[in-house]
């Protein structure tokens, strides 16, 4: 895994942007602001019978956060709600301590460079905590 911040990985994921767009029929929806960078994310989530069926997300921000918002769609889609504690607190860990993620999280890895510009830690946090919120609603 490449050191460097913008890392060809990171690139990438953000490129793919996996879930981008909005839900038509979600449960809940959450938009959440960073007012020291000026990044915005919308998440949605639908939730039926306790599973996650859908995750959409709309992201005015930078790359980090773009790659952080397909991130939790590739990461908790299909997955029972109450199953999401590990990658909230393998993030936050990531970013608040630089802890490596567990092998099962691996998909997290490629945010490791980012614990070392304490500025840019909230640019990946924000889809993840305004997901865990739109989770909490639905």
């Amino acid at each position: 895994m490449s050191s460097a911040l913008y890392n060809e990985a990171l690139i990438k994921r953000a490129r793919e942007a996996i879930g981008r767009g909005r839900l038509a029929a979600a449960s809940a929806s959450v938009t959440l602001d960073n007012p020291l960078c000026g990044d915005r994310v919308t998440m949605d989530v639908r939730v039926e019978q306790g599973t996650i069926v859908a995750i959409a997300h709309d992201v005015r921000g930078c790359l980090l956060c773009e790659a952080a918002a397909s991130t939790v769609v590739q990461l908790f889609s299909g997955l029972n709600a109450s199953g999401t504690k590990a990658g909230f607190d393998a993030i936050s860990r990531l970013m608040l301590e630089g802890a490596a993620p567990p092998a099962d999280l691996s998909a997290l890895e490629v945010f490791s460079p980012v614990h070392a510009t304490r500025s840019r830690r909230n640019c990946v946090l924000l889809p993840f905590r305004a997901f865990e919120q739109a989770l909490a609603q639905s």
